[in-house]
């Protein structure tokens, strides 16, 4: 969702990726199994028209293959009245070369932003939150004069013009050799508001964490309790989400998971992949720390389009495009409150995209939900420049070509 139309039109095309979206009638679709060790997608629909590609000739396509060089497992549920896939293909792991577990649970990244913009969207429904109000009212020892004027809108939607805080190491090895790091939120906004503004408040948009760090600690400032416990009670409960959690200080992934690689500088000289599975999150917390799976992401993003996670007029601030442009590209504004929008196949798609290290996650659909996408595909470059190749093949093969 973050990545340029050019970058994407001229990935798919290389791919071979058909124009436009794959589409079967609902009630040809059937649940899937899992994969073979081979790494074959497992088909799911029955076969439409010849002369229309069908949502598992395209799916299965997208994923086939794995493992490989940019990824080594994925795993996909596609929903909604146009007809429903899931499958999965890759390995658990790249010792065992075991098929991958269709029901693993993996790192959602900042899929999880979504989750803290619900939260804080139902807490103003409340009345306990206002959107116009200044972040620094609510933290006031938290938030310094040169921020006074941010919103919690503005934090929402990435206007706000706080720049990103400190953490150490410049490459991915550095990252990795401080992978346990405990990082706090108080401490992550204390270095971010340290430096000067990067912009105007409400001016321009740049999308970064440092909004959602502080969201999250007004949510917990409001309502007297910890962030993760409101997502749970409001969202996670509520909904079902029984394979969703915040894991804390714990790096690791409680329950089955499908090992995430990142390749990396190794101990012997060479470059390689390393097991990267095992790594803390605490520098995601309210931005990127939830762990999941694509049943329970199916669950949530169905209930989140049709207003049942946020009711009311509330709602449409998570498809309300801010009107300022990027500051890095100049372009139009590509990020609401929680989800962001890219034009695909002649619609408009909503969602949200999230990468940690061996893992990208997303969820999207059509406004109506008459098509939702999930996946999470355990890339072998997660935070990458551009985006991943299974994934980007994943997306256009849901929903169709960038506009």
């Amino acid at each position: 969702m973050r990545k340029s139309t050019r970058t994407l039109l001229a990935a798919a095309l290389v791919l071979g990726v058909a124009a436009g979206p794959a589409i079967v009638p609902a009630a040809a679709a059937t649940p899937a199994n899992a994969t073979t060790p081979t790494g074959a997608a497992a088909p799911t629909s029955a076969a439409p028209e010849a002369s229309v590609p069908s949502l598992e000739a395209a799916m299965s396509a997208a994923i086939a293959g794995l493992p490989r060089a940019d990824a080594t497992a994925a795993l996909v549920r596609v929903g909604g009245t146009e007809g429903s896939w899931q499958g999965s293909s890759g390995v658990h792991d790249l010792e065992s070369g075991a098929p991958a577990d269709p029901g693993a649970r993996f790192r959602a990244g900042s899929v999880t932003k979504v989750f803290t913009a619900a939260t804080v969207l139902q807490l103003a429904a409340e009345g306990r939150i206002d959107l116009d109000r200044s972040a620094r009212s609510y933290l006031p020892e938290l938030i310094p004069g040169r921020y006074a004027t941010v919103t919690v809108r503005q934090l929402l939607n990435h206007t706000h013009g706080i720049p990103a805080p400190d953490f150490p190491g410049t490459t991915v090895e550095e990252w990795y050799a401080n992978r346990f790091l405990v990082h706090t939120p108080e401490a992550m906004v204390r270095s971010a508001t340290a430096k000067p503004r990067e912009f105007r408040p409400g001016t321009k948009q740049r999308y970064l964490n440092i909004g959602y760090t502080i969201v999250g600690l007004i949510v917990e400032r409001v309502t007297g309790d910890t962030y993760e416990r409101q997502v749970e009670r409001r969202i996670l409960r509520p909904l079902g989400l029984r394979d969703s959690y915040f894991p804390g200080t714990d790096p690791g992934i409680d329950g089955p998971y499908n090992h995430g690689y990142q390749r990396m500088l190794l101990d012997d000289g060479t470059t390689g992949l390393r097991d990267v599975s095992v790594w803390g999150t605490t520098d995601g917390w309210a931005a990127g720390d939830l762990v999941s799976t694509t049943a329970d992401l199916e669950r949530f993003t169905r209930a989140l389009f049709a207003g049942r996670v946020v009711r009311g007029p509330l709602l449409e601030e998570m498809f309300t495009l801010p009107k300022v442009a990027d500051l890095k590209t100049g372009a139009p504004a590509a990020y609401a409150v929680g989800l962001s929008m890219k034009r695909l196949g002649g619609r408009e798609v909503w969602g949200k995209t999230g990468g940690r290290w061996g893992y990208n996650t997303a969820i999207a659909s059509t406004r109506d939900g008459a098509r939702t996408l999930v996946y999470s595909v355990n890339s072998t470059d997660a935070k990458g420049q551009d985006m991943n190749r299974t994934a980007l093949t994943v997306m256009v093969s849901a929903y169709g070509l960038p506009d």
